[in-house]
């Protein structure tokens, strides 16, 4: 399988979001969330370049809304070693920053970790711990999970930040943005998960981990 996306190189993370992008038109899409904070990052402007008609809904860390909540003006942001290095995350830090202190902190190897369905294990709370130090040494009251992966271990970041910290992500903006743009008819409606992966572990993964137990999982061989 090709996720996570985090260490694969920006020509790598367009040409599967391409592929992918091809393939929910060719089912029928009307809008695409691309719901990865890397994706978004390394692709989306050439996403909206391709298919200028196509409405397009990014997932970037929420920098405007973390300056809006910080209270000692030192923010922490979470992210995948690919976001964290994109020139995208740093033009939309530069942008809303005003004068805070950002403390950006790639995070290799969680991603692995909670797609393995592992989301509370030694190895993955040291390695949780270990990227916040930076953070914790820096004194951020306020910190961004900039990956969508992150919410689902949010309990190990609070904990190793510590409960003074506020914890933001940008969901339910996404989600909410996405509903402004396209309301689908609720009773026409209806999920359906592709995975050019192994559609067994997905549907096993999801039961697990977000609850899904009845998800229609179907397999898409992707030509990338």
């Amino acid at each position: 399988t090709y996720a996570p996306y985090g260490g694969r190189s920006p020509d790598e993370i367009r040409a599967r979001s391409f592929a992918v992008t091809e393939h929910l038109i060719a089912r029928g899409a009307e809008l695409i969330v691309v719901a990865c904070n890397t994706a978004t990052a390394h692709a989306i402007e050439a996403l909206r370049a391709r298919w200028p008609a196509l409405p397009f809904v990014g997932t970037e860390p929420g920098i405007k809304p973390a300056v809006a909540a910080t209270r000692n003006r030192r923010i922490g942001l979470l992210a995948t070693p690919a976001t964290a290095a994109s020139d995208r995350l740093q033009a939309l830090i530069a942008r809303h920053i005003g004068d805070c202190e950002v403390v950006v902190q790639g995070c290799g190897g969680v991603v692995e970790h909670i797609e393995a369905g592992d989301l509370d294990s030694p190895e993955l709370r040291d390695l949780v711990d270990r990227y916040c130090a930076p953070l914790r040494a820096a004194g951020v009251d306020t910190a961004l999970l900039g990956c969508t992966h992150y919410p689902l271990i949010e309990p190990l970041w609070q904990a190793a930040l510590g409960p003074q910290v506020t914890l933001l992500n940008i969901e339910t903006a996404v989600a909410r943005r996405a509903a402004a743009l396209w309301a689908p008819d609720a009773e026409t409606s209806a999920l359906h998960v592709e995975t050019s992966g192994d559609p067994d572990a997905l549907r096993s993964w999801l039961a697990r981990v977000l609850g899904w137990r009845a998800a229609d999982v179907r397999h898409w061989q992707a030509a990338l």
